[in-house]
């Protein structure tokens, strides 16, 4: 063995040393942001309904009740409705996890396993890194590859977002859950050892066209979290408003998320967001097809359910700026969107038969 392949074999053996370590401390991240949910503290609705707990139900907005006042006697204040929606044309009040007006002891879990999902994700993408100089190209060359780029790239998105002062830490955990899934489905199932791409998909192309597609999933998972907490958000937010009685779940649970409106524009802002991109990914993939392949489209399963997904989120944006599809019907549409984004990247490449498919996942 010489001195080159000697090289690449401790920096592939590098590369899964970082990517099992960075299991173990995405583990350490996900009991850390339990801790929080725990100890943490309610979001604004949910606060204010514990508050009222035990309030007769009254059609009016307000309720009345008697408080004991200093030296016996009493008064009579109003409390507010429970009011689970922003007003039109409002700006809504951050809540839930990483908000302000949470308890010491949840924002300091919270702090903790944002602290911990950013070391993880340092040592994952040094992983990804390593295997990248190992095979001396882009480290996307197979579905090992790509799964555990992609999800560096979903958690280095949520990064961002909290870096940028968004209030999404309550994200944090439904995102290290699903990345250590990823990362054990990849570790177990996927992997495949380093090894160079024949020469037709050997390109610069490869650099441009799946990067980009790793974005645009990144982000599209992130508005999919983002849909399907709104949905559980949602109905928690109708059973309260019409007087329902919320279960130990939505106690323990969805009374820690931000208002279904704030979920409901986030999924929308950035799957609109990326839509552009991963417009600007289809053409890139037909572009490198034409290098490669001699021809720009050639109904190739991969390329025609990446159409497949354009269409999908093109509708849900599509309704949402025109036709009015707000709430429950688009974030179906949404889910669906992404439904299709999930069969394009495992059952085309696994299950089906093409240019794309991926020899030995």
């Amino acid at each position: 063995m010489n001195l080159a392949a000697a090289t690449n074999e401790n920096l592939a053996h590098t590369s899964n040393v970082l990517i099992y370590s960075s299991m173990a401390v995405y583990t350490l991240a996900f009991f850390a942001h339990i801790a929080e949910w725990v100890f943490g503290s309610r979001s604004k609705v949910g606060r204010t309904a514990a508050a009222l707990a035990g309030a007769p139900a009254a059609p009016s907005s307000t309720v009345k009740v008697q408080v004991a006042r200093k030296g016996g006697a009493t008064a009579v204040i109003e409390r507010p409705k429970i009011v689970t929606r922003s007003a039109a044309g409002t700006r809504d009040v951050p809540d839930g996890p990483g908000a302000a007006g949470g308890t010491f002891r949840g924002d300091l879990w919270g702090r903790i396993a944002v602290s911990l999902t950013v070391v993880a994700f340092l040592v994952q993408a040094g992983g990804v890194i390593a295997r990248a100089m190992s095979v001396q190209r882009a480290p996307w060359g197979n579905m090992y590859e790509f799964s555990i780029t992609f999800s560096t790239v979903a958690v280095g998105s949520y990064l961002v977002l909290l870096a940028l002062r968004k209030n999404v830490r309550w994200m944090g955990l439904m995102l290290v859950t699903t990345v250590l899934l990823d990362l054990g489905i990849a570790t177990t199932t996927l992997y495949t050892d380093s090894d160079q791409l024949v020469p037709a998909l050997d390109s610069i192309w490869l650099w441009i066209h799946v990067s980009t597609a790793i974005i645009c999933g990144a982000v599209f998972y992130l508005g999919a979290v983002g849909t399907l907490l709104y949905l559980f958000r949602d109905s928690y937010e109708n059973k309260l408003a019409n007087g329902g009685s919320p279960g130990a779940f939505a106690r323990s649970v969805l009374e820690r998320l931000p208002s279904a409106s704030s979920l409901d524009k986030f999924s929308y802002r950035v799957n609109a967001a990326v839509f552009p991109l991963w417009t600007f990914t289809i053409i890139a993939g037909a572009i490198w097809a034409g290098d490669a392949w001699g021809r720009y489209w050639g109904w190739d399963p991969k390329e025609v359910w990446s159409f497949i997904t354009w269409v999908a989120y093109a509708c849900y944006l599509h309704a949402r700026a025109t036709a009015g599809w707000k709430g429950r019907k688009a974030a179906y549409l949404a889910l669906i969107a992404f439904g299709c984004w999930l069969f394009n990247y495992y059952g085309v490449n696994i299950f089906v038969t093409g240019k794309h498919s991926y020899a030995g996942v």
